[in-house]
């Protein structure tokens, strides 16, 4: 079938709306017609670096939408249910088998490979392969095909622009607290960086009750939204005197769970200083290379956590944190902006200036 994806056809190129042709589902795959699908920092930065020899390529990891077929041997899904589409693992190795499908040994040939993990693709324009799979999607299109295992059914009543996050950034955000950290009610938590991640463990730990909850945030509107959502304070890097102090003063003694969204080295080297002794800190932000003063994690027994995707198990996560979501206690729209799927480049503009915190691109 034709469908109109967004297309990369050189390394860092831009999103170009266009026809290509989309195969049948085979026997472990669903035909999904995608309603909203978010844009991440992963999908740009992975575009910025992505080979000459995986182009042209689709992008896109947070789709959500309604299945339209399904795989001869697909069980659990069936034509009409509502889903949202995230990572994809193999199901079978010692990872999977533990319920941490994030850390699966197929990782990489299942997600970036820019194909399935045979090395085809479904995708294809005017008789030549056009690459994608990505995340087990390539959500940035009309009509998409996943596999069984990262396609999640979520309720006919959540909005598809709301489910759509749920599949990464939401997941990874909120996953890192609740699955990784696992906070007691009353634990003092950081949050550093403000972006879709950030605010997602923000709402994850308001859920759990710590206390306080703050966010290092330079952009102001952030700021206050963090207010809004449940953070007791939330600071400026750039205009606080002494941040670490601070963060000290303000949570008795040092925090005892910080989130990095960030990656940045001058933040981590505050962020060990701001912890007390036996803090966790969670590493979620793509970033390159950092350096710690080993003694000071030594002498603190400051525990350093790299966390993928929240250390998720979608089938279960995903429909968890839409039952928050539609309870009350999750208020993920507060974070959502929207563009149509023909004003990608908008949605890109959005994210890299800050306007928007999750642009999320809708489609008729």
């Amino acid at each position: 079938m034709q469908v109109r994806a967004a297309v990369t056809d050189t390394p860092g190129g831009p999103f170009v709306i266009q026809s290509v042709d989309l195969e049948a589902p085979r026997p472990h795959e669903v035909l999904v017609r995608i309603a909203a699908a978010g844009l991440c920092h992963t999908d740009l930065s992975m575009q910025a670096i992505w080979p000459r020899r995986r182009t042209p390529m689709v992008f896109g990891h947070e789709g959500a939408g309604v299945v339209e077929a399904v795989g001869a041997e697909v069980t659990g899904l069936a034509p009409g249910d509502h889903v949202c589409l995230t990572f994809n693992s193999c199901g079978s190795c010692e990872q999977c088998s533990a319920g941490h499908p994030a850390y699966c040994h197929s990782q990489q040939t299942l997600n970036t490979s820019g194909g399935r993990g045979d090395g085809t693709t479904p995708l294809s324009r005017d008789g030549a392969p056009v690459h994608g799979n990505f995340f087990g999607q390539s959500s940035f299109a009309t009509f998409v095909l996943a596999h069984e295992r990262n396609t999640i059914r979520v309720p006919a009543d959540l909005p598809a622009v709301v489910a759509a996050p749920l599949g990464c950034g939401v997941q990874t955000g909120a996953g890192t607290v609740f699955n990784r950290l696992r906070p007691a009610p009353g634990s003092s938590l950081v949050v550093i960086g403000a972006g879709g991640v950030g605010l997602s463990a923000l709402m994850a730990a308001n859920v759990l009750g710590c206390d306080p909850i703050i966010v290092i945030e330079p952009v102001a509107s952030r700021r206050a939204l963090a207010i809004e959502l449940g953070a007791k304070a939330a600071l400026d890097p750039g205009a606080a005197d002494d941040l670490v102090t601070t963060v000290l003063d303000l949570t008795g003694g040092g925090a005892h769970h910080i989130v990095d969204t960030t990656s940045r080295s001058e933040m981590l080297r505050q962020a060990v200083a701001a912890l007390r002794p036996q803090g966790d800190l969670a590493l979620v932000g793509i970033g390159t290379n950092v350096e710690f003063d080993v003694m000071r994690l030594l002498s603190k027994g400051v525990r350093v956590h790299g966390v993928i995707e929240g250390d998720a198990d979608p089938a279960r996560f995903i429909p968890e944190l839409a039952d928050l979501h539609q309870r009350g206690l999750f208020p993920l729209d507060r974070l959502i902006t929207t563009f149509p799927f023909e004003n990608i480049g908008d949605a890109v503009a959005g994210m890299r200036d800050g306007t928007a915190i999750k642009p999320v691109l809708t489609f008729d």
